[in-house]
């Protein structure tokens, strides 16, 4: 059965498909509607069928079901009808056959990965075309050529929709899918990724897929510091895989400083190496405890946008990814100014976000602009280089401490010399907020406690 044939497309390309799986499959759902739900998480979109009609026909089989009502040979029938698709007898003749070359009702979920596997297939050819035809022109610099021809075949791995409209039926059954599963979902697989900060998710309800976040701070305020805390708490905590791509500090710094958040044991005594046998347990325990977790370093200093974007798709799996920092990002090639260029940045980072279903927090440096107010807290303005970083980004964070400043409202004098705040003046996901933190400096880790753990 399932014989492959084949079809020519555009410039005669030889296109393959299955005529008897697509039947099958239709056939089956006209003899039991209740496959068509399963089905349907194979088969997402009527294109996945190659030959028109029956493109057309599983597509009013789907707007039934989208609208709740039966899917049945009548019902299909009368949707094809009023769509002009067949009239009364030739889609009586079609149907019919259809419902009677069915050779199990029961396999019809491998009749649909028959039809799915023709259609990348077919996706695969038209792609590699497009990519000969565009490298042939010799217009497109050869980077740009390799990125577009990566994602391409990234999206069609995926099984991404590339370019159709969805109906809202189809997007409504999703979200409802979605909530059901956020309902029910005991493992976390659905839900936001938490920042291990109960005040940080308590106002963002964690880091949410597809989000592109800044958190911004001047240099020294400890930007670096809170986001190795957020990679500890979702790489070693909850066991999430984070990539963090460093374009200032090397590999090796960024893996001390977690040791000595995790051992508590000060930067300065960790690198001199002169600990005491109880410090020496300590870091063991630490470096023991970070081993194992999955969190992947790159301290490429020149990287891009295309080339992490490059890197992720590799990985077979990722919940988080950090970078540090967008004032030492650039584009690889030249623009107008440096403006432009960190708009091109933030605007390509959004889409990676989007594209890899993953959140990305960006880290930035702000202005000097909070200097010279008597109120140094940070404010949207000060982002430097380009206000397309707040409109390009989902949350906007900014990290203060106003210990920082020896000339501040309180003179670098605090009741708490270990506050902090987390300012949040973005959120596109609900409240703008400042989330207080407690700064341990020694061991450059910040917390949600308002106490200091005890040494050892």
């Amino acid at each position: 059965m399932c014989a492959a044939s084949n079809s020519f497309g555009m410039d005669g390309l030889n296109l393959p498909y299955s005529l008897e799986a697509e039947q099958s499959v239709l056939g089956a759902i006209l003899l039991d509607s209740s496959c068509l739900s399963r089905v349907r998480s194979v088969l997402r979109k009527p294109e996945y069928f190659h030959l028109a009609q029956h493109r057309a026909i599983y597509a009013q089989m789907c707007a039934l079901e989208d609208f709740q009502k039966p899917v049945d040979f009548v019902t299909v029938l009368e949707a094809l009808t009023a769509a002009e698709v067949y009239d009364d007898a030739a889609g009586k003749t079609y149907l019919t056959q259809l419902a009677q070359m069915v050779p199990s009702i029961a396999n019809v979920m491998t009749y649909a990965e028959i039809v799915r596997n023709k259609y990348d297939i077919r996706t695969l050819i038209l792609a590699s075309r497009e990519i000969i035809d565009t490298a042939a022109d010799g217009q497109t610099p050869a980077d740009v050529l390799l990125d577009s021809a990566e994602q391409k075949i990234y999206d069609i791995r995926q099984g991404r929709d590339t370019g159709e409209l969805r109906h809202i039926g189809s997007v409504i059954v999703e979200a409802y899918d979605r909530l059901q599963k956020l309902s029910t979902d005991e493992t976390g697989e659905f839900a936001p990724l938490s920042t291990g900060l109960s005040g940080v998710d308590a106002v963002l309800t964690g880091f949410n897929k597809s989000d592109l976040l800044i958190l911004g701070a001047r240099p020294g305020m400890g930007k670096t510091s809170f986001a190795l805390n957020l990679a500890y708490n979702v790489g070693v905590k909850q066991k999430k895989t984070v990539a963090f791509f460093s374009l200032e500090m090397s590999c090796m710094q960024l893996v001390m400083r977690m040791l000595s958040s995790e051992a508590r044991i000060s930067g300065p005594q960790l690198t001199s190496g002169r600990l005491s046998p109880e410090e020496w347990k300590s870091f063991s325990m630490a470096a023991s405890m970070l081993h194992n977790a999955p969190i992947y370093f790159d301290d490429t200093s020149t990287i891009t946008v295309p080339e992490i974007k490059a890197k992720l798709r590799r990985m077979k799996q990722v919940d988080l990814v950090m970078i540090d920092y967008l004032g030492l990002m650039t584009t690889g090639r030249r623009t107008e100014n440096r403006v432009q260029e960190v708009s091109e940045i933030t605007r390509t980072l959004k889409v990676m976000a989007k594209d890899l279903d993953v959140p990305v927090l960006l880290l930035a440096q702000l202005s000097r602009g909070s200097e010279h107010r008597a109120e140094h807290r940070p404010q949207l303005a000060d982002l430097r280089d380009s206000g397309s970083i707040e409109q390009d980004a989902d949350v906007v964070m900014f990290l203060y401490r106003s210990t920082y400043y020896k000339d501040g409202e309180d003179g670098g004098q605090s009741d708490n010399p270990n506050a902090a705040e987390l300012i949040i003046a973005k959120n596109r996901h609900g409240a703008v907020e400042t989330v207080p933190l407690h700064w341990e400096g020694q061991f450059t880790r910040f917390t949600t406690q308002e106490f200091i753990r005890p040494n050892g």
